[in-house]
């Protein structure tokens, strides 16, 4: 099951990914490191964190200004980083102002710094939706579709994807509507994450709106997102919507081996056997070195912490371990910690489906006043819209 994204314009260009399986852009995780770590386990498209458009064009005009700077220092620089044998360079981005949208496509592209564009149009976070952005973002669809517009125009034929959810709530749904305006105006595919900004994280994905959306939406790739834990989530997914993809999120914390299980899962070859305690210890550690190479012993150690809770959840391996792990400062730290674990101690099989990472929802979402009055946008947005959180 291959995914494959064209461009938009004379200068469009095909993107190929042999297997049909995405990871979902997460702050503080999907960095390099974690993403290599997939990687060696199976194939996909392995998307960056998300990065702010505006944070990059400040950024950039900074240093363009003062060539003393380090780039490597740059917080949002770093989120945009590529490994440099990494196959697709995939970045997220997210903004609410088409200008800043398309002048930020526009100069990665003229740099050469990325083969993929995905938008991000689907942050639940109160912090964002209160001032009109993130999941609160489509419901004025002509500003919506000017930002993805914009993107494509900037992306000068390489391909710009969308990421959304359902709607606001049950009652206030736009996934329909957006996708057929990012088509309209040349988006090369649409992930629906089959919950509303409502939802949040909570409850279960509603699977079948993103059967309806690759019925009524034909002209580009719908790609399905939410509840993919393992393999056969994937495959049935998959089986039951027809997307052209799958979009994996919290399901692969701590789970990096789901790539090598959704690519057999698609492929419909035989899912391998869940790893053992020895063998997820070993990630672990692999883990950390490439956290440590890319950051730095002391920054590299700091975000193994959050990390270990998800490797070991399910394995009976007792609080004051996970409490040591949340506590080391070097990574002879962390091996020490693991070294003494029975190796071939199975995983659990209610393991794979235990929740991770974000869990919060339903709640009310917050809006700006009169927000829900039309579709149409009126007047600006304020600054705090473009806040930059964890995606959707």
């Amino acid at each position: 099951m291959q995914l494959t994204f064209t461009g938009h314009g004379p200068n469009s260009r095909t993107l190929s990914v042999p297997v049909a399986v995405v990871l979902a852009p997460m702050a503080g995780v999907t960095n390099p490191p974690f993403r290599r770590l997939c990687r060696e386990y199976g194939g996909g498209l392995f998307t960056s964190e998300m990065v702010g458009a505006r944070s990059l064009l400040e950024t950039w005009a900074r240093l363009d200004k003062d060539k003393s700077i380090s780039e490597g220092k740059e917080r949002v620089l770093l989120r945009a980083s590529f490994d440099p044998d990494e196959p697709v360079r995939s970045l997220q981005l997210y903004g609410t102002d088409p200008s800043s949208m398309h002048d930020a496509v526009a100069r990665l592209v003229a740099d050469g710094h990325v083969d993929h564009i995905d938008l991000n149009m689907g942050c639940p976070a109160i912090k964002v939706t209160r001032h009109g952005g993130g999941a609160a973002l489509p419901w004025k669809l002509d500003h919506a579709i000017a930002i993805i517009d914009a993107a494509v125009r900037g992306a000068d034929g390489v391909p710009v994807t969308v990421k959304s959810r359902l709607g606001i709530d049950d009652d206030h749904l736009y996934a329909y509507d957006l996708a057929v305006g990012a088509a309209q105006v040349g988006a090369a595919g649409f992930t629906l994450h089959a919950r509303t900004a409502e939802q949040a994280y909570s409850g279960h994905a509603y699977w079948q709106a993103i059967g309806e959306l690759v019925r009524d939406v034909p002209t580009i790739p719908i790609l399905g997102n939410g509840d993919i834990f393992s393999g056969y989530d994937a495959r049935e997914m998959a089986a039951q919507t027809g997307c052209a993809g799958v979009v994996v999120g919290r399901g692969c914390l701590g789970r990096p081996w789901l790539f090598r299980d959704i690519e057999a899962a698609l492929n419909h070859q035989s899912i391998p056997a869940p790893p053992t305690l020895g063998d997820v210890c070993t990630m672990i550690i692999r883990h950390t070195e490439l956290l440590v190479e890319y950051l730095g012993m002391r920054s590299g150690c700091l975000e193994i912490r959050k990390h270990t809770g998800w490797y070991l959840q399910g394995f009976p391996v007792g609080g004051q371990l996970r409490k040591r792990l949340h506590h080391v400062e070097h990574i002879d730290e962390v091996r020490a910690a693991l070294a003494d674990l029975p190796a071939d101690l199975p995983m659990p099989p209610e393991a794979a489906h235990m929740k991770r990472g974000h869990t919060h929802g339903p709640k009310p979402v917050r809006l700006p006043q009169g927000w829900m009055d039309s579709r149409q946008m009126d007047g600006e947005l304020a600054p705090e819209a473009d806040i930059v959180l964890s995606g959707g």
